[in-house]
């Protein structure tokens, strides 16, 4: 039952990081637990293949995309999402890669790329 968990984890968790590195805009940094806490709802939607707790994750998605204001804000989230998901170890489940990838669709949220596992903090 742990190996679902985590890959419920890291899909969510890389979905997030995609989101939070998209508009430049200026506020203070982000910490691992606000990270962490606008998250935790769509480990629920993943793990129920999109059926329950759409909202509160969208709310999610676009509350921490309307926090990383600024370079720092995204990198800082960034980080705290890659030690994450090297703390959870890499797991692979399509179903839930393929949701986490239309969670900008889903809520509404506008990024420019796709949602992947390899991702950059410094860029």
């Amino acid at each position: 039952m742990a190996a679902p968990n985590l890959s419920l984890k890291l899909v969510c968790v890389v979905a997030m990081l995609c989101m939070l590195i998209v508009y430049p805009r200026a506020t203070a940094a982000l910490s691992c637990g606000v990270v962490q806490s606008k998250l935790f709802p769509c480990l629920e939607y993943l793990d129920s293949s999109g059926e329950d707790n759409k909202d509160e994750c969208c709310g999610g998605v676009r509350t921490l995309n309307n926090m990383a204001r600024n370079p720092a804000d995204r990198r800082d989230a960034c980080n705290c999402i890659k030690r994450e998901l090297s703390r959870l170890g890499v797991a692979d489940d399509s179903t839930k890669t393929k949701l986490a990838q239309a969670l900008p669709k889903t809520c509404n949220v506008n990024i420019p790329y796709k949602i992947s596992l390899d991702f950059d903090c410094n860029k």
